[in-house]
């Protein structure tokens, strides 16, 4: 199955607008990708959703839990300095460690990289044309 790690932006754009990202949250419910998470990623989630969003924690907890228990947690060992935004290299730890076959982004800084340790850095739009293709 294809892991992959997801930006906190297209995490929460899922969300908030659904569209091409809620198309691959979808996904890893129904068991179609693995999705791969880090602790470090899960608290920044859920702190965008309640600090910048202004969510309760109920509203959270009820939309986040699904895919927090359905997705790989992974506890990366190393830490990575290689983005040019450091809060960004948290999601390359993550991916590292879990092995990915795709970091999924609309940050800047991390598409700017395309790939990182051989895993490609992509859209939603991109990955979902890549795994069309696969």
């Amino acid at each position: 199955m294809t892991r992959v790690v997801l930006d906190t932006n297209v995490f929460i754009s899922a969300l908030l607008f659904g569209g091409k990202p809620a198309l691959i949250l979808d996904w890893a419910e129904q068991g179609r990708i693995a999705l791969c998470y880090s602790d470090q990623i899960r608290k920044e989630v859920e702190e965008v959703l309640a600090k910048k969003f202004h969510w309760p924690a109920d509203m959270i907890d009820f939309a986040c839990t699904p895919y927090w228990t359905s997705s790989l947690c992974v506890k990366p060992q190393r830490t990575i300095h290689a983005c040019s935004d450091p809060d960004d290299d948290r999601v390359l730890e993550c991916a590292s460690e879990a092995q990915a076959k795709f970091i999924i982004t609309g940050d800047r800084h991390l598409l700017s990289m395309l790939q990182f340790e051989r895993i490609p850095i992509v859209t939603p739009d991109q990955f979902l044309q890549a795994v069309m293709l696969l």
